[in-house]
């Protein structure tokens, strides 16, 4: 449910002709990120690490947050969009991601055996729930990327490396 500022990323992968990546940009095509070999293969013909997934630069959140709100004010739809009827919609939202991966067991990161229109579902799945979240924390006057910021750091004296390396346990279960 909203309009694009009209951009299309382009993907940029480049071999060298020494048999490994020198270069992989990752980036998206309307939303999709394209798929990239898994792993790089290094000079001696062993493997190394796969590469970082990351975002864009941009749209920011408050880009993502201003092109929302232009598409629901040139739609007349604030009258719908209050804090509950915001979250009820995200939630349902959720339940179509929760819908893609059902009855698939485990999904490998990246999603390898999913096809392109697969991942372009989840891609437009995913988006809804992130514009509606967007548009939840803007009705309810959170900074969103400030939250994110806080709750991270309470996250790191909750949850100490040194602690919790490589455990799931919740918080309350380590011992000092």
């Amino acid at each position: 449910m909203m309009a694009t500022n009209g951009k299309e990323d382009v993907s940029v992968s480049s071999n060298d002709g020494s048999g490994y990546f020198t270069k992989s940009d990752s980036a998206a095509v309307n939303g999709v990120a394209p798929e990239a070999p898994s792993l790089s293969r290094l000079q001696n013909g062993g493997r190394a690490r796969p590469q970082k997934f990351t975002f864009s630069p941009e749209p920011s959140v408050e880009d993502i947050r201003r092109l929302q709100a232009e598409f629901t004010d040139e739609r007349d739809w604030n009258q719908f969009h209050q804090p509950r009827n915001l979250l009820l919609a995200m939630v349902g939202e959720v339940g179509e991601v929760a819908e893609l991966f059902q009855w698939r067991g485990e999904v490998a990161e990246g999603l390898p055996d999913w096809t392109e229109s697969e991942r372009e579902q989840l891609s437009q799945e995913l988006s809804d729930v992130f514009i509606y979240l967007v548009e939840l924390a803007e009705k309810c006057r959170v900074d969103l990327p400030q939250a994110v910021l806080r709750k991270m750091a309470l996250n790191r004296m909750k949850y100490p490396a040194s602690k919790v390396h490589g455990s799931a346990k919740k918080y309350t279960e380590y011992k000092d």
